[in-house]
């Protein structure tokens, strides 16, 4: 990720004095495959204190890995009482579903970003920005670029120094000189983001 971040900085002097005043993002790598998708439902729209609670509470009631077949011979109520909504119940169920009847194959998704975002998608509850997400931590991808995402945006903004936070369009095409380091521009966001500087 640094020799990604260096690459951009010598484009991009924003970059270079981002990385001058917060320093390079650590290392935010998960495990790829069913659980830490099944982490990215649970942890949907929610806090992460409240997130751990309810992992905890599913992972005693179908054990360590949440595993898919567990899940599926749960019924609602049993799910509702380890905290997760009927949506999410869903949303897990297409998940499990897809898994155990092999519709996707995690640790196989196909080589071209676009096509394993357009099969992440196809389970219900994970649209763009939880595929790229998972692309760019589980699997470590370089390009992946989340422009949708609000934080992006607004560092994008500030570290480029633009007067307003540009759009989700806007935000694509700046960075399509930075292929293929966008997902290292993204993570470098988002730290940027969530450092205070002094």
């Amino acid at each position: 990720m640094r020799a990604s971040l260096d690459a951009i900085a010598a484009m991009e002097p924003g970059f270079a004095a981002a990385i001058g005043r917060v320093g390079y993002p650590p290392p935010r790598i998960r495990e790829p495959g069913y659980e830490t998708l099944l982490r990215t439902i649970v942890g949907q729209q929610v806090s992460v204190a409240a997130a751990a609670a309810v992992w905890r509470k599913l992972e005693a009631e179908l054990g360590a890995g949440c595993a898919p077949d567990a899940l599926l011979v749960r019924d609602f109520d049993t799910l509702r009482a380890c905290g997760l909504s009927r949506q999410k119940q869903g949303y897990a169920r297409s998940l499990a579903e897809l898994v155990v009847g092999g519709g996707i194959d995690l640790h196989d998704l196909p080589d071209d970003d676009e096509d394993a975002i357009a099969q992440l998608v196809r389970i219900k509850g994970i649209g763009r920005w939880s595929a790229e997400i998972y692309l760019l931590f589980a699997e470590g991808r370089p390009d992946v670029w989340p422009a949708g995402d609000l934080a992006v945006q607004i560092e994008i903004g500030r570290i480029l120094g633009l007067a307003e936070r540009p759009s989700e369009k806007l935000t694509r095409e700046l960075a399509e000189r930075w292929r293929p380091h966008r997902g290292a521009a993204a993570i470098m966001a988002w730290h940027h983001y969530n450092t205070e500087v002094l």
